[in-house]
């Protein structure tokens, strides 16, 4: 009965989009997605004759409107916009989630929240990654490539399997919880699984975090420069710290601002995030390495409710922890001197579970089996880009609710039998009208693929 109904809506949602839709209905949970490597199947890629280096950068909170190169007026981001003129932004990316903990799993596992092991931040402590789940850090840790993570990691305690020296990474400096990364200004840092007391200067001033990330960073990449290294730089900036307020060195540039110093503090320290990206570039850049290395730059979500002073969501409607796109879609620059033609800008919807079969696509490995990502590698090159099954992400909390975008389409539901509110992204990216009452086919293919885009997990149970 299903798939008769489904087959009316062809014209109305477009074939390619309906047939994954078919796909989905119709497959077995968690089924295997065979070796997807560049949108194909059952076809390994061959290694490339110069290994490409990887490093995946992660903010904490960013907004889609928080960089210059997306828009932002006032705070201040040379770096990050002379990343984007080098190589391609894309203005239709997604977070893997709506807030930190699931966000990262998608991130790394290449599985979106339907499917994944952590869907929510509520029970991070009593369900860490485990140790069956592949990562990014895995497959190429698999195929001779030197992995640090560092940073902020959020996806299991001390002693649990979900600890990153035992989820594929060679090294870890950083907080392994989402606690600990609320502290600038810690008395100690994790070194693998050691937890490592920071030394204080005479005023009893310690170091400040993210500046002892990008400097863990920047010797990473020395040390490995002759590769191939995975590099995950999981900043904590912009997320406020332990007290709700960001906190940051020096106000610079904005300390003379007619703003409050909530505000000063938010842009401050956003534009040392930028800098900071830009010595990694800078550090790229000197050791030669830029026509083999893969950089790509993204936020695990949105930013929080009331970061609205410099209309940090952009044109959007919502904010973290929300299905709207306010909360889900967020900046995505990537930079491949020599490959990736400067100044692109690509309007392909694509999400964070994709850049694991990416960057195994680019590594010449397989992808794991069971996972939803494809490589949009082909995007990153210029060529004609792969067909993408619909996007989906459902949130656990304060209530469960669904998501999914088809095309240019975008439902929400709240609960397993609640009312779809569709918007047409194409037409309102602000989702500002339902109009579930004028396209009813287009609402029962939405449900139809809410429906079966996820598996029960014991750990997330939806009544």
């Amino acid at each position: 009965m299903r798939r008769r109904c489904l087959w009316r809506m062809i014209f109305a949602i477009g074939a390619c989009q309906m047939a994954m839709l078919i796909c989905a209905c119709g497959a077995r949970p968690n089924a295997p997605a065979a070796d997807r490597v560049d949108g194909e199947t059952a076809r390994v890629p061959s290694r490339p004759a110069t290994p490409l280096n990887f490093i995946l950068i992660l903010a904490d909170d960013l907004g889609y409107g928080d960089l210059g190169c997306y828009g932002q007026r006032h705070i201040a981001t040379p770096r990050l916009d002379q990343m984007a003129a080098q190589g391609m932004r894309f203005t239709d990316c997604y977070a893997g989630a709506p807030v930190c903990a699931p966000s990262r799993c998608a991130l790394l596992t290449g599985k979106h929240t339907g499917h994944a092991q952590i869907r929510g931040n509520a029970h991070i402590r009593r369900v860490p990654l485990a140790a069956r789940e592949v990562t990014i850090a895995e497959v190429l840790r698999n195929a001779g490539f030197a992995t640090a993570a560092i940073g902020k990691w959020g996806l299991g305690g001390p002693g649990t399997e979900g600890v990153p020296m035992r989820q594929g990474f060679d090294s870890f400096y950083g907080f392994l919880t989402h606690a600990e990364a609320r502290r600038a200004y810690p008395e100690a840092i994790w070194r693998d699984e050691r937890l490592e007391p920071l030394t204080v200067d005479t005023h009893g001033q310690a170091s400040f975090a993210d500046d002892l990330f990008t400097e863990e960073a920047l010797e990473f990449i020395e040390r490995n420069a002759t590769g191939p290294f995975f590099l995950y730089l999981a900043y904590t900036a912009p997320h406020f710290d332990g007290g709700g307020e960001v906190v940051v060195p020096d106000l610079g540039a904005y300390a003379d601002r007619d703003w409050t110093d909530a505000v000063k503090a938010r842009a401050a320290r956003i534009t040392r995030l930028d800098r900071d990206v830009g010595r990694i570039l800078d550090r790229v850049d000197a050791l030669g390495i830029a026509d083999r290395t893969l950089v790509l730059f993204s936020s695990d979500n949105g930013p929080r409710v009331g970061d609205d002073f410099f209309q940090s969501a952009g044109p959007f409607r919502g904010a973290k922890s929300s299905l709207y796109e306010g909360s889900l879609r967020v900046p995505m620059i990537v930079r491949w001197k020599g490959t990736i033609a400067a100044g692109g800008v690509s309007d392909y919807a694509w999400a964070h579970w994709d850049v694991l079969p990416t960057f195994a696509a680019l590594a010449g490995v397989a992808s794991p089996q069971g996972i939803d990502g494809i490589s949009i590698a082909a995007v990153m090159k210029g060529d004609a880009p792969p067909a993408h099954p619909p996007l989906y992400w459902e949130t656990h909390e304060l209530q469960f609710e669904q998501a999914a975008r088809m095309g240019r389409w975008k439902g929400i539901r709240r609960g397993l039998r609640g009312r779809i509110r569709l918007f047409d992204l194409a037409a309102d990216p602000g989702e500002s009208v339902n109009v579930a009452a004028q396209h009813r086919d287009e609402v029962r293919a939405m449900r139809a693929f809410l429906d079966a885009a996820r598996v029960n997990s014991p750990d997330w149970p939806v009544e």
